[in-house]
């Protein structure tokens, strides 16, 4: 299956020395968001606590962010950009989408990973077992998630987590969808086929990667008796937005290629942009001819 393509906004939640120490997305919120946001699908924000160089550069929390920002801008759709699975028990995360999802409009997609960041983990006090036990987690996280979505009184046993009668009213209607970030060959991506309704992929070191990687979703999806082609495939760039004509065309061809290759949903970290103008260049000139 063929989708048009669809754009997310990575805001940056740190603030640093090029923001004069002022959080990005708080600043991006009153001057570029406004003006991005109408033409992008969704808005992501990335789960961390502090920066990575410099641990004391203010960093904002990714629940209480992403929800202020679902007030203040009402169409497009919220995910984080992703959640350690180890930060937040299952029942609480789960009781956090559904309301999420509630005040937002159905608009929450969960996004979550397995976690990587042992530093931090550390800091923070929390276990960080090796990754086998780490995705076990994930995988016991995302069925308690749905239980409680759907089921008035659901329960669970597993090696893990557990719960017992957990009731989440509201009951978030439609239920959110779950997007796995994840990029090991062995149990991750497996898992993505299993489970996600989408996938955030790393774009790969070259073409070779790449389609290796999505081959392992597909096919792990059909085993799982599930259809490949429902499973929304997300990429997060890295990339300096237009300045030109030809900065422009550059990207259109990247991306034609990546969406070729299978990618449906790029996810665009374009870091502190000093202003509005390469911002409605990368709508006008690369977002539109893309979904035309």
């Amino acid at each position: 299956m063929t989708r048009t393509p669809r754009f997310g906004w990575l805001s940056p939640a740190i603030g640093n020395r090029f923001s004069d120490r002022r959080p990005i997305v708080v600043d991006q919120d009153t001057t570029i968001l406004p003006v991005a946001l109408p033409h992008f699908d969704s808005l992501w924000l990335a789960d961390h606590f502090y920066g990575m160089d410099t641990p004391t550069d203010p960093f904002m929390e990714a629940w209480t962010t992403l929800t202020w920002l679902a007030a203040r801008h009402e169409r497009v759709e919220l995910c984080h950009h992703v959640l350690g699975v180890g930060y937040r028990y299952p029942p609480l995360l789960a009781k956090m989408a559904a309301t999420l999802a509630h005040l937002s409009g159905g608009r929450f997609v969960l996004g979550i990973g397995a976690g990587w960041r042992a530093d931090e983990y550390a800091a923070y006090g929390y276990d960080f077992p090796r990754p086998s036990v780490r995705f076990a987690q994930l995988e016991e996280t995302v069925t308690i998630c749905r239980l409680m979505w759907t089921q008035d009184s659901p329960s669970f046993e597993g090696r893990y987590f557990r719960i017992d009668g957990a009731a989440a009213p509201p009951l978030p209607d439609p239920p959110p969808r779950v997007c796995i970030g994840a990029a090991g060959e062995k149990v991750g991506l497996p898992l993505v086929g299993r489970l996600a309704d989408m996938w955030n992929a790393p774009p790969g070191r070259d073409d070779a990667e790449w389609a290796r990687r999505l081959d392992i979703v597909r096919r792990a999806a059909e085993q799982a008796d599930r259809d490949p082609a429902g499973i929304e495939v997300t990429v997060t760039l890295e990339r300096a937005l237009p300045e030109s004509d030809d900065d422009s065309a550059r990207l259109v061809d990247e991306l034609s290629a990546r969406h070729a290759q299978g990618a449906d949903h790029f996810v665009m970290d374009f870091g502190n942009p000093a202003s509005t103008e390469p911002v409605l260049r990368f709508a006008e000139q690369v977002i539109a001819p893309l979904r035309a």
